[in-house]
This record gives C-alpha cells, sequence and structure tokens, in this order.
C-alpha cells in the first residue's frame, strides 16, 4: 500500500469516527429532551387530573348531603373513570392520595388530595389541594402542604 493511499483510509476513519461523534452528541440530546418532554407531560396531566377530581367532589358534596367522597366512591359514582380505583391510585407517573374526613357535628366534610412523583424519570414536583379552595400548592423538594406556594407563582 502507498501512502498516498494509507493517508487516504486514515482520513476516511477520522471523517467516519468524527461523524460518529456528532451523532453521539445529537442522539443524548434528543433522548434528554425528549425526557423532559415526557416529564412535563406527565405532570400536566396530574395537573388536570386533580382539577377534575376537584370539580367531581363539589358535585359528590352538592349530591351526597355535604359529604365528600373517596376514589372509589367517585369510580362507583361514575364521575371518575376506573384508573382512580384504590386508596392511592397511580396515573401518568403520580401517586394520587385523597383524604376525606367525614363531616361531624361541630365540623363540615373536608379532603385534601396531594399528587407525588414516583420517580425523577416521571415528575419534579409535588402537588396539593384541599377542600378550601381550588388552588394547587407546588413543592419541588417535598410532597406539597396547603402553605406551599401556588402553582404558577
Amino acid at each position: 500500500m502507498t501512502s498516498t493511499v494509507q493517508k487516504i483510509i486514515i482520513g476516511i476513519v477520522v471523517f467516519v469516527l468524527c461523524g460518529l461523534a456528532v451523532a453521539g452528541v445529537l442522539v443524548g440530546a434528543a433522548v434528554y429532551g425528549w425526557k423532559a418532554a415526557q416529564k412535563a407531560g406527565e405532570e400536566a396531566a396530574t395537573i388536570q387530573n386533580m382539577k377534575t377530581i376537584a370539580a367531581v367532589e363539589i358535585q359528590y358534596y352538592n349530591m351526597h348531603s355535604r359529604t365528600f367522597g373517596t376514589f372509589d366512591q367517585l369510580v362507583k359514582e361514575q364521575l371518575v373513570t376506573s384508573k382512580f380505583s384504590g386508596e392511592r391510585p397511580e396515573s401518568d407517573g403520580y401517586i394520587l392520595s385523597l383524604k376525606v374526613t367525614p363531616k361531624s357535628s361541630d365540623q363540615p366534610s373536608s379532603y385534601t388530595l396531594s399528587a407525588d412523583y414516583q420517580s425523577n424519570d416521571t415528575g419534579r414536583r409535588h402537588f396539593y389541594l384541599d377542600s378550601t379552595s381550588p388552588t394547587i400548592h407546588v413543592n419541588p423538594d417535598r410532597p406539597a402542604t396547603g402553605t406551599d406556594p401556588l402553582l404558577g407563582e
């Protein structure tokens, strides 16, 4: 093999390796962007689920002697789909918790609803709302409470 042929082969190999490196960077950026978009979509779906549950709770409250319903009661009344069945249903990468306090002689019925992501791959914020206000509170570090900032602040 002549030195000219060797130089051409080395040039082609270097060119191919550079092309593979650029392709690797582009694929890595695409995967990162896809994961970020997926996480944002799961958060948006969870926020919408919480808004839906809050609206349905008001409907249930007005239909059932001023008491709020558990997930299973809301499913039984066909106010929400069966994906919300159980004590802590999982949906869109989040675990939902609904705690209902029955009414008593000295206090009305109330509820709290929280959503906590299952892993760092499915979310980056925790959400909370309760029967006193339809606003959603958010916390990036720990499960949210009613004292955390409002969503969008």
